[in-house]
C-alpha cells in the first residue's frame, strides 16, 4: 500500500480558523441572561465532565478530543457578526459576550487514558456565567472523538497487532471524518484514507483503489478488462500497490494480479463475500502461485467481532469503515456536563437513574506491583490523596487550563496514542473482552469529611 506520513504536530500547533462561540446550544445563553439579571453569575461553581454508564457491551472508555476542547475554549471568543445575530438577548448581555474569555481553571486525564463510569474526566472551574456556555462545545467534541477512539481501542485489541486502516470518510459529515480519523490513530489504528487527516495531524495516509477503477477499463468490445486495470494501477504506482481482486470473479481476480504484477505483488484487497472462507482460499492460491509474501487486505462493514471471528485467519491487514467512525454503532459517549460545585458546596442532581456526585474531585488509579489496574479511586479536589493500602497509585487529574492559560506542555498526539497503548496493558486481562457484564474497573468516591 501506498504510505506517506508527516510529523505528529504539538496540540498548540493547531490555529484557529473561526470562533467556535456559536457552536453551542441556545439555552447556555438564555441562562447566562437569566444569571446576569439575578446576580448569580458571578459564583464560583464546577462543573465535571463524567458518563453515568459505558454504551453498548464496552467495559473501558478511551478519552479523546482533549487537544479540540482546549484549542475550542481558546477560541471561544465572539465576533460583532455573530453578536448582531443574538437578537434575542439583552444589551448587557451581548456586552458580557463581546468581552468573554475563559479566565478560570480546567483539570482532567489526558488524552489516550482509559475512563470508566463516574470517573471525572473533565473539571471546569470558574464563575458559573464563563463555565456554562462552554458546555455544549466541550460535549459535542469528547462525546464524538471519545466514542471513536472507545471503538476503535476494541477493534485493536480484536486485530491482534495486525495493522488497521481508518477508511469511513464516506460514512460521516465531511469534517467529522477528519476528526475521526484522529480518534481512530490515537486508539491504534495504524493510517487513515482522509487526506485531511493526514495533512492535519500528521497520520499515515494509505489508499489501494474501488470497484470503478476496474470499471473502468473495458477491451474494444466493451467487455470488462481486469487485467489492464491491474496493470495501469501498477505502471502508475508499482509492483508494492495493493489490487483489488473481488470485482468479478476473486479466484480470477488473484490470477490475474499475479500475472501482470508477478510474485512480488504487495497485495491484494476483498472486500465482499465471506472473508473467512475467501482469505483461506486467497492465501493458498497465491502461495500456489509463488506470491508468499503479497498481503491480504480485508475490508466490507467490519467491527471489533468481525475482526475478532477473522483473527485465526490469514489475514494481514484491516481496512475498517462505518462501524470505527459512528464509534461502532454508538455515535456518542454517553458524557454530561454538570453543576457538582457552587461556592466550594457540593450539589447534586438527584433525578432517578440520573444522579451525580457532588464536588469537585481528582481521581488516582491503583495498579498492583505488576502493574495491573485494580481501582479507581476520586477523592476531593485539593484534598489529600487517599493511602494507597500497598498498591501503586497513578495520578490521573492533570492541570489543563490554569487562570483561562494553556499549561506547557501538553502532550503530542503521538505521545497520546503510545500512553493509551500502555494503559491498555494494565487492564486486567478479563477487561478487554467483548463482552461484558461491568466495567474493568469500578470507580470509588471519597467525600469530603
Amino acid at each position: 500500500m501506498e504510505v506517506t506520513h508527516n510529523d505528529s504536530p504539538k496540540l498548540t500547533d493547531i490555529t484557529s480558523v473561526r470562533s467556535s462561540a456559536l457552536l453551542t446550544d441556545k439555552y447556555e445563553l438564555t441562562m447566562l441572561e437569566a444569571a446576569l439579571q439575578d446576580g448569580s453569575a458571578h459564583r464560583e461553581c464546577a462543573f465535571e465532565v463524567f458518563t453515568r454508564r459505558l454504551p453498548n457491551e464496552r467495559r473501558y472508555g478511551v478519552v479523546a478530543g482533549t487537544a479540540r476542547v482546549l484549542a475550542a475554549v481558546r477560541d471561544f471568543v465572539f465576533t460583532e457578526e455573530q453578536l448582531e445575530d443574538l437578537d434575542f438577548l439583552h444589551e448587557r448581555t451581548l456586552e458580557y459576550l463581546r468581552n468573554y474569555r475563559f479566565s478560570g481553571h480546567i483539570d482532567g486525564f489526558r488524552e489516550g487514558e482509559l475512563y470508566f463510569p463516574n470517573s471525572p474526566i473533565l473539571t471546569v472551574r470558574g464563575t458559573f456565567a464563563e463555565c456554562v456556555i462552554l458546555e455544549t462545545v466541550i460535549l459535542s467534541i469528547l462525546n464524538a472523538d471519545s466514542a471513536v477512539a472507545s471503538a476503535a481501542a476494541r477493534m485493536v485489541t480484536a486485530a491482534a497487532g495486525r495493522p488497521i486502516i481508518e477508511m469511513g470518510s464516506r460514512r460521516t459529515h465531511e469534517y467529522a471524518a477528519v476528526t475521526a480519523a484522529r480518534a481512530a490513530y490515537l486508539a491504534g489504528f495504524d493510517a487513515t484514507s482522509n487526506l485531511e487527516a493526514s495533512r492535519r495531524y500528521g497520520i499515515p495516509a494509505s489508499g489501494t483503489a474501488a470497484h470503478a477503477w476496474t470499471l473502468l477499463h473495458v477491451d474494444e468490445n466493451g467487455q470488462p478488462d481486469e487485467k489492464a486495470a491491474f496493470q495501469a494501477q501498477i505502471d502508475a504506482l508499482g509492483v508494492d500497490t495493493t489490487l483489488l481482486v473481488d470485482t468479478f470473479d476473486i479466484t480470477q481476480g488473484v490470477d490475474n494480479a499475479v500475472a501482470v504484477a508477478g510474485p512480488k505483488l504487495g497485495g491484494v484487497r476483498i472486500d465482499s463475500g465471506d472473508l473467512g472462507v475467501l482469505t483461506r482460499e486467497v492465501r493458498a492460491q497465491l502461495d500456489g502461485l509463488g506470491a508468499t509474501e503479497t498481503k491480504i487486505v480485508v475490508s466490507s462493514d467490519l467491527d471489533e467481532f468481525a475482526i475478532a471471528a477473522l483473527r485465526s485467519e490469514p489475514v494481514d491487514v484491516f481496512g475498517v469503515g462505518t462501524s470505527v467512525v459512528t464509534g461502532s454503532d454508538a455515535p456518542t459517549a454517553g458524557l454530561v456536563y454538570k453543576l457538582v460545585e457552587v461556592e466550594g458546596h457540593p450539589v447534586a442532581k438527584r433525578a432517578r437513574g440520573k444522579a451525580s456526585k457532588g464536588g469537585a474531585k481528582a481521581t488516582v488509579r491503583f495498579c498492583r506491583s505488576t502493574g495491573t489496574a485494580v481501582e479507581e479511586v476520586t477523592y476531593p479536589f485539593g484534598g489529600e490523596e487517599p493511602a494507597s493500602n500497598g498498591f501503586t497509585t497513578t495520578p490521573l487529574t492533570n492541570s489543563l487550563i490554569r487562570d483561562g492559560e494553556l499549561v506547557e506542555p501538553q502532550p503530542t498526539l503521538e505521545e497520546s496514542r503510545q500512553y493509551l497503548a500502555d494503559q491498555l496493558v494494565t487492564l486486567p486481562w478479563e477487561g478487554l473482552a467483548l463482552t461484558r457484564d461491568e466495567p474493568a474497573l469500578s470507580v470509588r468516591h471519597i467525600t469530603a469529611p
